[in-house]
């Protein structure tokens, strides 16, 4: 699904995520998927002081994280979403995935970037459900393709991939940059333009350039839910889709607004896709250098920002 939070508003947001649950649940659905940080506004974070953070976060078995617990076992679905999550001293892009008997598996964003007060997580996230053996992998997370392999290798044949994204700034010159807010803000009046503009190359354009290569070469669907609309001073792009082990789009979006996207997964795809036959002629002897150190690696605040070719 992709809507449109409300920064710091959590009330709002976690109805929303009722609201869409519900939805997807009268129609059949087993598994709900979120945006990350959908519950209290994502790119507002980066300019918060850090008490104004630690106000927002909770802990995994705070009121928000048991508010979505408490839904998906009413519903009978898993429900995933994003939230600020408080653990110890410490902050975390986290994203709750709930299960309807009650389980509840949290993953850390591993390359976090939001803020110097948040800190990356250190671990995969793979786990089984009553439909398959799943995976959560958060927005930046996704683009570093050794990520998405790691969680193919351990078993995962549906990794849910939850974004705000479309219409950020990058360095590089043919990145995306960002989409005028007068073009969100005018939508109604003009909605070829907001169309065009989440298609393009701002938007679905570059989704299409990656994600649909992650899901091909590992073998596995990948669930892509995104924000929509204004996010701080950036318009992120939606275009939620679920996309199968041979990298084809099965189900999108193009609005331009809070939508949910249905699909049914062929989990018999899986078995003979082209990325489990590559995943079984693997060569691990091989594959030394992927785990040494360059002295070029940089935390993923520099990274991601830096005008430093070397670091991209």
């Amino acid at each position: 699904m992709q809507f449109e939070h409300r920064d710091g508003d959590k009330a709002y947001n976690l109805g929303q995520v009722r609201r869409f649950a519900g939805a997807a649940a009268d129609a059949g659905a087993r598994v709900v998927v979120c945006p990350e940080m959908c519950l209290v506004g994502y790119w507002h974070l980066r300019r918060r002081t850090r008490q104004e953070l630690w106000d927002l976060a909770e802990p995994s078995d705070g009121p928000l994280v048991a508010a979505l617990r408490d839904l998906a076992g009413e519903l009978g679905i898993g429900v995933g979403a994003g939230f600020l999550e408080s653990a110890g001293e410490r902050l975390f892009n986290s994203y709750a995935v709930c299960l309807p008997d009650g389980v509840v598996h949290v993953h850390r964003k591993l390359h976090a970037f939001e803020h110097e007060a948040i800190s990356s997580g250190s671990g995969y996230t793979v786990f089984d459900t009553p439909w398959a053996r799943m995976a959560v992998l958060i927005c930046y997370d996704n683009n570093l393709v050794e990520n998405v392999r790691a969680c193919a290798l351990a078993g995962a044949t549906v990794l849910l991939a939850p974004h705000q994204t479309g219409g950020t700034h990058s360095r590089s010159p043919h990145g995306m940059k960002p989409i005028p807010l007068s073009v969100w803000e005018n939508r109604h009046n003009d909605p070829r333009a907001v169309e065009d503009a989440f298609r393009g190359a701002n938007g679905r354009e570059w989704l299409m350039r990656w994600l649909p290569s992650r899901a091909h070469d590992n073998g596995l669907f990948v669930v892509f839910a995104n924000g929509v609309g204004r996010d701080d001073d950036e318009v992120r792009t939606g275009n939620a889709m679920v996309i199968d082990p041979y990298g084809r789009v099965v189900a999108e979006t193009w609005a331009a607004g809070d939508e949910l996207v249905l699909a049914d997964l062929d989990l018999n795809l899986v078995p003979l896709s082209t990325g489990r036959r590559w995943l079984a002629a693997r060569r691990p002897e091989l594959y030394g250098p992927l785990v040494e150190r360059l002295g070029t690696e940089r935390d993923p605040r520099t990274a991601r920002f830096s005008p430093d070719p070397v670091d991209w």
